[in-house]
């Protein structure tokens, strides 16, 4: 069984069997090579088969395959992981708490506001918010922070005390002639809104991505995070940065955070910290919450049996290694960065079909649009963006579609070179799906 799959329809499709991957490219079982556009899930920054990577885990294996970190005990690379990432988190994150995925992380994050307001006396501080169409995982809890309504009917979510507002999506949700910043302050003002229907006496934490990316890589203007943060320290609110994407490089610094002035209260982190080779994730707490939970009187009832997992450790160790030696952190910020908003702008700018471009960093959107000029979206039921999904798989590139945005975030390796290539196959496949779905401009 696959995730997000339906498993009938799957098994009379068929399924892409990946067999090995070099660099910024995978290949097929049956030999079908392709440029992945997508860093596997949003996580591969230094590209597949760094033998680097391979024989730290190698070499950890044989020394420690494994053991945890209850019972007051640590490995060596688990503690010097918490070391490095206590250099290169913003300023003020003083604790690390580990975990397997970016869904246990945000249940992590979740636990952890609850008990920081209990230990301050303030237990009715609950309720959660977060944004339409963010992304925080598949927990009970982490899918009820998520703002996808077709990912909580069938589970009976969300759970009480969660909440979902707008977000700063000019292209999805802008009124007419409203700019950027005007849909950046009211994206902002929904939250106060939010805060002042439920009681900031029982708000607990607004949760967020810096760049919304499985939303369909939406970028907050400039004015946007300034305003939100703002309000969270006007209503003592916790402000929880998810940089489960953005994190480790994708946006041209160590952390979106960092790219956007963010100053959070916790960070949860996971993909690029070992840019998917193993497993892992973590929670990074600033002074505020973590000295609170560390002086607690009570037990922290709370980790998983892979927490600080020795061989996960040591290759995230190593691949944040790689990043700092080849500049990986903020290479997006340069001039590769902009050669990719360059390329893209140019090869689409008058494409009939893409309504907007969307860059920050290496992540895109290409916005799909039967209109463009009213931003008017296609029938769903013509199901363009998984058209062309499937047609850039059928000429060699990994290209998601969320609803009709094809969304791109290569590894941070990608070159000049790759970057055309991508371009290109992009291109030839958005050109072919207009055939295919008919599309008369």
């Amino acid at each position: 069984m696959h995730p997000f799959s339906t498993h009938h329809q799957l098994a009379e499709k068929g399924t892409r069997v990946i067999d090995r991957g070099e660099g910024c490219h995978i290949w097929e079982a049956d030999g079908h090579k392709l440029i992945d556009g997508m860093a596997g899930l949003w996580c591969v920054q230094v590209g597949y088969g760094r033998e680097r990577l391979a024989r730290t885990a190698y070499e950890q294996l044989k020394q420690l395959s494994y053991y945890n970190s209850f019972f007051q005990c640590a490995s060596i690379p688990s503690i010097e992981l918490s070391a490095k990432l206590g250099e290169i988190l913003p300023a003020g994150m003083k604790r690390v708490f580990f975990a397997s995925s970016g869904s246990e992380a945000n249940d992590t994050v979740i636990k952890s506001v609850w008990y920081y307001w209990n230990l301050m006396g303030k237990p009715g501080k609950k309720h959660f918010i977060s944004r339409k169409l963010g992304y925080h995982g598949v927990g009970i809890g982490s899918a009820s922070l998520t703002g996808m309504s077709f990912m909580h009917g069938m589970f009976d979510l969300p759970l009480p005390r969660f909440h979902h507002i707008m977000n700063p999506y000019w292209w999805g949700e802008a009124e007419e002639g409203e700019t950027e910043e005007q849909i950046g302050q009211r994206a902002a003002q929904a939250l106060e809104d939010k805060i002042l229907e439920l009681g900031a006496e029982n708000v607990a934490a607004f949760v967020a991505e810096p760049i919304q990316g499985a939303g369909g890589v939406i970028i907050p203007p400039d004015n946007y995070w300034p305003a939100i943060q703002a309000i969270c320290r006007k209503h003592d609110i916790l402000l929880v940065a998810d940089e489960v994407i953005c994190g480790f490089g994708r946006t041209g610094a160590w952390w979106g955070s960092e790219t956007y002035g963010i100053q959070p209260d916790i960070i949860a982190m996971a993909k690029g910290l070992s840019s998917g080779y193993v497993p892992i994730s973590a929670v990074a707490f600033g002074a505020r919450v973590g000295d609170a939970i560390f002086n607690g009187e009570k037990e922290y009832a709370h980790g998983v049996t892979y927490a600080g997992h020795p061989v996960a450790a040591a290759v995230s160790l190593e691949n944040i290694r790689i990043i700092e030696e080849e500049g990986l952190a903020t290479r997006a910020a340069g001039p590769i960065g902009a050669y990719w908003r360059e390329v893209l702008t140019e090869t689409f700018k008058d494409h009939p079909m893409v309504g907007q471009i969307r860059t920050k960093g290496l992540l895109a959107c290409l916005e799909l649009a039967e209109d463009r000029s009213r931003r008017k979206r296609f029938d769903e039921k013509r199901e363009v963006g998984s058209t062309c999904r499937d047609l850039s798989v059928k000429n060699g590139l990994v290209m998601r579609a969320v609803r009709d945005g094809m969304v791109l975030s290569p590894p941070l390796i990608v070159t000049e070179a790759q970057v055309d290539e991508i371009a290109a196959k992009a291109r030839k496949s958005i050109d072919e799906t207009m055939t295919a779905v008919g599309f008369k401009g």
